[in-house]
């Protein structure tokens, strides 16, 4: 099954090294947030990246998956 791109956006600014402990996710600027955009392999994989987030106290804005 191929990958999926996601955009995950989360409030506040995040730099690209906290991004890299987000198995291979790069952030980007999005508005007043920002947005973890990569591929995710499976619904475990997308499941595992928000709870780290949730974890570590980042707040969830918005999952959207990105088209082709």
């Amino acid at each position: 099954m191929p990958a999926t791109t996601y955009k995950i956006t989360v409030r506040g600014t995040l730099s690209e090294h906290f991004a890299a402990n987000f198995d291979g996710m790069r952030a980007e600027p999005a508005g007043s947030g920002t947005a973890l955009v990569g591929d995710v392999i499976d619904q475990s994989q997308l499941y595992g990246l928000l709870n780290r987030l949730r974890d570590l106290g980042v707040e969830l804005v918005r999952v959207e998956r990105v088209a082709p």
